[in-house]
Order: structure tokens, then sequence, then C-alpha cells
């Protein structure tokens, strides 16, 4: 497993946190975010980063991971922290020429970049803990109902499995073309902003092409094995709510209790 990203990947495993129903997850996934955007005071973050430690402790997989996880996106945190220090507007903290750091800056750049982890953190844990099949399942299930508007479940689910399946895969490639490049000269780590992303041409181009070719290469292998959707397909899971779902959701349910109090209280 390449130490790049691990989102998008899966260990699989026989955890408690494996063995949650995958539509459990992928609710209590999308209710973490809803809920992170209540938090207001340190002390409702912290409760929140404890569920997805807890989390990864419970699936028996190394902390080192969350690092790993979070190494590539520290440039997007730390831009998420500058814009947002020096765009909000209020107490001058510190000037430098035309820039202006605000006190209210410094605070909500601090809120966005610990909601980018503690977000980064939990999707990831749904993807190391959920397989591409399952996740498949879980999105067609909760979007089911939707099938009477017209929608097509299946087809958005597999969709979306794909494009997270392939995001581990397109990191590495983009590795691997980065260091090709570089092994014939190319350089790019040294100049300014404008030369550096023009540096990157070299490497969007291939790379986009490859992306594509996977895909083609895919849709042959799935019209080769007479793949035609959603419709008439059995399956050799059928899923159940458990003790263990109605344990994580009621945890869920009290960390949202506990946030909307401190908000309440804070404000």
């Amino acid at each position: 497993m390449p130490d790049a990203l691990f989102i998008g990947h899966y260990v699989p495993g026989d955890s408690v946190v494996h063995r949650l129903d995958s539509r459990v997850k992928l609710v209590l996934t999308f209710a973490y975010v809803i809920i992170l955007f209540f938090a207001v005071r340190p002390g409702a973050y912290v409760a929140l980063a404890l569920l997805p430690l807890a989390g990864y402790l419970l699936a028996r997989l190394p902390l080192r991971m969350v690092w790993q996880g979070l190494r590539p996106v520290v440039a997007v945190l730390l831009l998420t922290f500058v814009l947002n220090m020096l765009m909000t507007p209020g107490h001058p903290l510190y000037r430098l020429g035309p820039l202006t750091a605000t006190v209210e800056g410094v605070r909500l750049g601090l809120e966005m970049a610990v909601r980018l982890i503690l977000l980064m953190m939990t999707s990831t844990l749904l993807t190391l803990t959920t397989s591409p099949i399952e996740l498949t399942d879980g999105i067609e299930s909760l979007l089911r109902p939707l099938r009477r508007l017209g929608v097509p479940a299946h087809e958005l689910a597999m969709m979306m499995t794909i494009a997270l399946r392939f995001i581990p895969t397109l990191v590495e490639e983009a590795q691997n073309i980065l260091k090709a490049q570089q092994a014939r000269g190319a350089d790019f780590e040294t100049g300014n902003l404008f030369r550096r992303a023009r540096a990157m041409v070299p490497l969007l181009v291939p790379l986009f092409i490859s992306a594509f070719r996977r895909a083609d290469e895919l849709a042959t292998a799935m019209e080769a094995r007479c793949y035609h959707g959603g419709e008439g397909r059995t399956r050799y899971r059928e899923y159940r709510i458990g003790r263990a779902d109605w344990v994580a959701t009621a945890v869920a349910a009290a960390a949202l209790l506990f946030v909307l109090v401190d908000r309440a209280l804070g404000v």
C-alpha cells in the first residue's frame, strides 16, 4: 500500500468496525460531517476527534495511518489557514504590507483546518473498513427510494464507488509519472508559483491519458462480463442492522447532542 494517500483504500479485517452495516457507516459519516459545522468550542472538537480515533483503535488500524493519510493534504490545510487568517475582517493581529492577519481570521482558519483534518480522518476510516462492494450496495440501498423519481440509484452508486476506488490508483500513477519526469530532468521544486504550475503540465497530460485509458479498459471488462446495471441483480450477502450498528448510532446521536448543547451554551 503506498503511503501517499489512504482514502479509497480498503484494509480487510474482522473487527467490529469492519462488521458494521455499510449503510450505517455511510449515514454516520454523513451525519458526522454535518455535526462538524455545528462545533464552535474546543471541547466539541476534542469530543468529535475522539470518535474517529476510537474507530481506528476498534478497527485495529495503526494510528500512524492517520498522519500518513493527512500528510498529502498538509499544503491544503496550510493554505486554508492562511487564506482565512488574511481574508477575514476583524481586530488586526499583524500587518505585513497590504496584508493584515486578524484575530478572528486566525480562529476561523484553525477551525477550518481542524474540520478538514477530522473530515479526512473519518472518510478515510470509512473506506479503510468498507470494501468497494459493500460501499456500492450501501449507497444503492440508501438511494433506492429515489428510483421512483427516475434516479438511476445503482448507476450512481457504481459511479461513486469506482471514483473512490481509483483515487489511490491515480495518486500512485501521478507519483510514477512525477519520478519519470524528474529522471528526465524536469524540475518541479524551484521557481515561483507560476513557474511551478507551468512545470506541472507535463505531469497532467500523461495522467489524464492514463485515467481515460483505465476508464476505457474498465468499461470494456464490464461489458465483456455482460454487466447491465442493477436490474435483476442478486446479492451474496443480505444486510441487516445489528446490535453493534445501534450502539454506533447511539454514540453518534450522543455526540450530536453534546455538540448542540455545547453550541447553545457557547453562543
